[in-house]
């Protein structure tokens, strides 16, 4: 059974920086493409960033390309993203998700797989203030 544990969100004024970290349990970490998906408050929950098992392919939406990081740490089963020049719409609750369409790679619709996911963990809230 997939777990998933989400932190280190906060409050933050416009510009600043923080750091997500998820810890994933129940699957095998080191086989799946995993994604960071938001969910502001009266909106659908959105894909923002995937990496492949490897780390060595990343993809980004286009709203935070150049601002955000994804990474990973298989030896640890935890995903990281980084946020800098943060801004008020990037205010939401963040999830983490294993991409379960497909081992290896990170397919081209992962961002959809927010679609068929259940096992959501409790999420992290990132408020961005003007």
């Amino acid at each position: 059974q997939v777990q998933l544990v989400e932190s280190g969100g906060g409050s933050v004024q416009a510009g600043g920086s923080l750091r997500l970290s998820c810890v994933a349990d129940g699957y095998t970490y080191t086989d799946y493409c995993i994604a960071w998906f938001r969910q502001a408050p009266g909106k659908e929950r959105e894909g923002v960033a995937a990496i492949n098992p490897g780390g060595s392919s990343r993809y980004y939406v286009d709203s935070v390309k150049g601002r955000f990081t994804i990474s990973r740490d298989n030896a640890k089963n935890t995903l990281y993203l980084q946020m800098n020049s943060l801004k008020p719409e990037d205010t939401a609750m963040y999830y983490c998700a294993p991409v379960l369409f497909q081992k290896g790679e990170c397919a081209s619709g992962w961002a959809g797989y927010v679609k068929f996911f259940r096992a959501w963990g409790q999420g992290t809230q990132v408020t961005v203030s003007s």
